[in-house]
């Protein structure tokens, strides 16, 4: 059987005419996919969101069409990508990576339901009124708090109990960065140390932060999550293992690609999260009615191989609750 796609505009949101077996056509709705990532090291995400939307009876080509926009870790593209999707009238937008995917797309339309996921606070963000009841036409799942932060920081602290002074590597274009600082700061005095706090924009400036991290001496670095820095994660990991830096990241990613250590939501469930909102807008609930959510799963790994490079031994406190990898 052959199959022809394309995309109509049709009573206000877009859909895809596929033919069926009896050669008639039928419409089915569109979903725009807006990440600030690219689309390489985001597949498993991407696999996972298709997971969600498949637990409310979706199946991507058979009765939903997907559309793909990838920023490539350059937040100024991620307006003009909103724009078009929202020029094609998808039915629902799902902006992943963080939340400049979700604010691009809410500059964009006020009618067109979005499932965001991402860092930090969005409510003053502007994003939605409350947690509780979104109030507008966006809603989705944050996945990291400022006890979360504590926590990684305390799980630092604990594999490298003797660093008085931990680096923090940060985004200084991320929308919410001033908020993370602010957590970071308060995790830090809450574990007792010192933080060196170093910006950078885009791949290029990571060695350069790197560089004045060493010159600064700090004695392990907390790397704040970002799209741009998980796109970039094979970098940042080599850099952090030149500079024999212990490093803690918020994603397993960086962990499975050779980093220290890792602790924070699991990224894939986060997505799978969002794949299940987005079923359910299509099967007719309101993302103002739609509570934004918080993980369910969390991760701790720990790269042995990475430790003994950088001569750690392990804590057995650790070891005991941690996924530990070669």
């Amino acid at each position: 059987m052959k199959r022809r796609n394309f995309v109509a505009f049709v009573g206000g949101a877009a859909v895809a005419w596929s033919l069926t077996g009896r050669g008639q056509q039928r419409a089915i709705p569109v979903i725009g996919y807006l990440s600030g990532g690219s689309a390489g090291p985001f597949a498993r995400f991407v696999d996972a969101f298709r997971l969600g939307i498949g637990e409310q009876g979706y199946v991507d080509g058979r009765n939903v069409a997907v559309e793909y926009r990838w920023a490539e870790g350059q937040p100024d593209r991620l307006p003009e990508l909103a724009a078009d999707l929202v020029r094609r009238q998808v039915a629902v937008i799902v902006a992943t990576g963080a939340f400049s995917p979700a604010l691009a797309a809410k500059a964009k339309t006020s009618t067109i339901p979005i499932v965001f996921t991402g860092g930090g606070d969005p409510v003053k963000l502007g994003l939605v009124a409350s947690l509780a009841r979104p109030g507008g036409n966006a809603t989705g799942i944050v996945s990291i708090s400022v006890a979360l932060n504590v926590k990684r920081l305390e799980l630092l602290r604990d594999l490298v109990p003797k660093s008085p002074s931990i680096g923090v590597l940060f985004n200084p274009t991320y929308p919410d960065s001033d908020t993370q600082l602010s957590n970071i700061g308060e995790a830090a005095r809450a574990v007792g140390r010192q933080i060196r706090i170093v910006g950078a924009s885009s791949e290029n400036e990571l060695a350069r932060a790197f560089a004045t991290l060493a010159q600064a001496r700090a004695g392990a670095l907390f790397v704040v999550p970002d799209p741009l820095f998980t796109s970039a994660r094979t970098q940042l990991v080599a850099l952090a293992a030149r500079y024999a830096i212990p490093a803690s990241y918020a994603f397993r990613d960086f962990v499975e690609a050779g980093g220290l250590m890792s602790y924070g939501a699991n990224l894939a469930d986060v997505h799978r999260q969002a794949g299940v909102y987005v079923g359910r807008i299509l099967n007719g609930a309101k993302p103002a009615d739609l509570p934004v959510a918080e993980p369910t799963k969390f991760d701790l790994v720990i790269n042995s191989t990475a430790a003994k490079a950088l001569g750690i031994a392990i804590p057995p406190k650790l070891l005991v609750i941690a996924e530990v990898i070669e």
